[in-house]
């Protein structure tokens, strides 16, 4: 695994900070993580933030025209322009010139390109975006699907999310046995509504998982559970509540810390301890989420993403080309099936 390089195609006019921002960190990406870049967009713009860099950059400019607005309509907009960023970004995994695909751009477009020009994996349902945070252990993160890709859920489509965010967890994240949770009001089997009990029942009966149990809020970041399952409805909320967790722990910090010279020594003595929080609980260190179930690797980063976040968004990218994340989870899912139909 890993010995070919990974292709990262970029949606470079995606986001509030496009193409600046996006084209900096496809940059340092390409030259720390030995990944080749393709940047998609207009050549004229990226091209000209190219050019005071090294030219032994392994930076490919495919041109594209326009992109997807965050007020547009996902499909209807998809359709209206072909070439949008998006499309064509889509278009180069479809085509076999790039294994992944990075955007920062309106999360609903780059979830709606990879399902029409890529479509979903054989079996899955419902693609669903994964999201890795931190928990109070140390080294310890929590993945946590769907938080966003669908509002409304079935049963089905949970245990779905569950065996895709085991293989996840197990090959990228390098967890061994993945502990499963599913998001819910209640530790006892008997709380929630019916979509909480009849998948309670599925991911019990699931052999293939390590299901232990309801995780309620409080326990999302625990480090009890390696991969938490929910609705997208639910898991966005949790999503931006735990970003803005991040968001004012580092502001109460600054805020805390003394001022005059006393706060400049004291800011240098912990300037380590204050580095690794915020490594932590900033959503920029983990670089966006990965839409799971589709036939191709694609990470939606935030939309304000600056250089850091789209680092660590190919980052991600990377890592799921590397450890043939899509093959795993269609290998996982095919063999779930047929115990499935065994104890049938």
């Amino acid at each position: 695994m890993g010995s070919t390089q990974a292709r990262i195609a970029i949606d470079a006019m995606g986001g509030d900070y496009a193409p600046d921002e996006i084209v900096a960190g496809a940059i340092r990406a390409q030259a720390e993580l030995g990944v080749k870049v393709l940047l998609v967009g207009e050549p004229q713009r990226i091209e000209a933030l190219l050019k005071p860099h090294s030219p032994s950059l392994q930076v490919e400019v495919v041109p594209a025209e326009g992109l997807i607005e965050m007020h547009e309509e996902p499909l209807s907009s998809l359709r209206r322009k072909p070439k949008a960023s998006i499309n064509v970004a889509m278009d180069l995994v479809k085509q076999g010139r790039a294994d992944a695909v990075v955007s920062a751009g309106h999360s609903g477009a780059a979830m709606a390109a990879a399902l029409l020009r890529l479509g979903r994996l054989p079996g899955i349902d419902r693609p669903a975006i994964g999201t890795v945070l931190p928990t109070i252990m140390a080294g310890k993160s929590v993945l946590i699907l769907d938080v966003g890709a669908n509002v409304d859920c079935r049963p089905k489509f949970l245990e779905q999310f569950a065996v895709m965010g085991t293989v996840y967890s197990r090959y990228v994240l390098g967890i061994d046995d993945p502990k499963v949770g599913l998001l819910n009001i209640g530790e006892e089997s008997s709380k929630g509504n019916e979509l909480a009990l009849r998948t309670y029942e599925l991911l019990e009966q699931n052999q293939s998982l390590s299901f232990v149990g309801n995780a309620e809020g409080r326990d999302v970041l625990t480090g009890r559970f390696d991969v938490v399952v929910c609705d997208g409805f639910v898991g966005n909320v949790l999503l931006k509540f735990a970003e803005a967790i991040g968001e004012v722990l580092l502001q109460i910090l600054r805020e805390e810390l003394p001022q005059g010279w006393r706060g400049r020594l004291g800011s240098a003595l912990l300037k380590p301890n204050l580095r690794r929080i915020k490594q932590r609980v900033d959503h920029a260190e983990h670089g966006g989420g990965l839409l799971l179930g589709v036939d191709g690797i694609c990470i939606i980063s935030h939309g304000s993403s600056q250089a850091p976040s789209i680092f660590n968004a190919v980052r991600l990218a990377k890592e799921a080309v590397d450890h043939q994340v899509l093959s795993r989870i269609q290998f996982q899912h095919q063999t779930t099936k047929a115990t499935a139909t065994d104890g049938e």
